[in-house]
C-alpha cells in the first residue's frame, strides 16, 4: 500500500506523520520505503541526520535520468537506501529538485514516480513526503499512490483549507488516479485542554469527513526526535504519543 502525506501549508507535520508512521509499520514487521519528494528533506534529515543531497543516488538524480536518453541508467534499487530505523529505507530528496521541477513539466514526466515505485515492488508500504504546495512533486505523489492523508492542524484556516485539498484529491483522481482514496484527515497538536481543537474536529466529523483517531497530541518531544535523528516512536517508544502513532497505524492497516 502506497500512502501520500498532502498539505499544501507547511509545519502541519508531514514529514514527522510519514517517518513515524514508517518506523511504526516497520516494527509491525513490515518492509518500508519512504520517499521525500519535499526540496527542503525534512524527512531525508529526520531519518538520516544528513542534509538534502548528501546522500547519493537520491531523487534528483533519478528525475534527471528521465529527461534525456541514456545508455545506462542507475538501477532503481541504488536509490534506496537503508535509514536508521530497521526496516525503513529511503528515497532521498535533494535541494535541487526545485531547479528540476519546469523542465519535468514541460516534458509530461508527472508519471515517472510511479513508475519507479513500479519497479520497487518488494516493500509492503510507502510513505510519500510531499512539498508544502500543489506542484509537479505532489501531484507525482497523488499519483503513484493509493490512500491520502492530510495531515490537521486545529486551526481555523487550516479547515478552509482542507476542502481545497479534498478538491485537488478528487481532480488527480477523476483525471490520472483511480485508485487514489481519500485515506483520512490526521489531527496533529492536538490539545483537549483548548476549547478550539474540539470544537472543529467535531465540525469536520458532523460534516462527515474521514477524520482518524486517535488524534496525535502536541509535545516537544517531536522536536527533539528531530534532533536525534530518530522517530519519536524509536526515540521514546512509550511517549503517550508514540502509542498514539501505533494505534493510527493499526487503524489504515486494517482499513486497507
Amino acid at each position: 500500500m502506497r500512502y501520500v502525506v498532502f498539505n499544501r501549508k507547511g509545519g502541519v507535520g508531514k514529514s514527522t506523520i510519514t517517518c513515524n508512521l514508517a518506523a511504526v509499520a516497520a516494527e509491525d514487521g513490515a518492509r518500508v520505503l519512504v520517499v521525500d519528494l519535499d526540496p527542503q528533506g525534512n524527512a531525508t534529515q529526520y531519518l538520516s541526520g544528513r542534509q538534502p543531497g548528501e546522500i547519493e543516488p537520491n531523487l534528483h538524480g533519478y528525475f534527471d535520468e528521465t529527461l534525456g536518453f541514456r545508455l545506462s541508467r542507475t538501477p532503481p534499487s541504488s536509490f534506496a537506501h537503508a535509514t536508521s530505523v530497521d526496516g525503513v529505507h529511503l528515497l532521498a530528496a535533494a535541494s535541487e529538485l526545485s531547479e528540476l521541477q519546469p523542465k519535468l513539466e514541460s516534458r509530461h514526466k508527472i508519471y515517472k514516480l510511479r513508475d519507479l515505485l513500479d519497479v520497487l515492488n518488494s516493500y509492503d508500504h510507502v510513505f510519500i513526503d510531499t512539498p508544502p504546495a500543489v506542484n509537479f512533486f505532489t501531484v507525482s505523489a497523488l499519483i503513484a499512490s493509493h490512500r491520502c492523508l492530510i495531515p490537521f492542524d486545529c486551526d481555523e484556516f487550516s479547515r478552509r483549507a482542507l476542502y481545497r485539498l479534498l478538491d485537488t484529491v478528487r481532480e488527480v483522481r477523476e483525471d490520472h488516479n483511480p485508485k487514489l482514496e481519500v485515506g483520512g484527515v490526521v489531527v496533529n497538536q492536538f490539545d483537549a485542554r483548548a476549547n478550539l481543537p474540539g470544537q472543529l474536529v467535531a465540525e469536520l466529523e458532523e460534516e462527515g469527513l474521514p477524520v482518524l483517531s486517535p488524534y496525535l497530541g502536541a509535545t516537544v518531544k517531536v522536536r527533539e526526535s528531530h534532533q536525534q535523528h530518530q522517530p519519536l516512536v524509536t526515540y521514546l517508544p512509550r511517549h503517550k504519543v508514540s502509542e498514539q502513532f501505533r494505534v493510527l497505524w493499526r487503524g489504515l492497516r486494517d482499513a486497507s
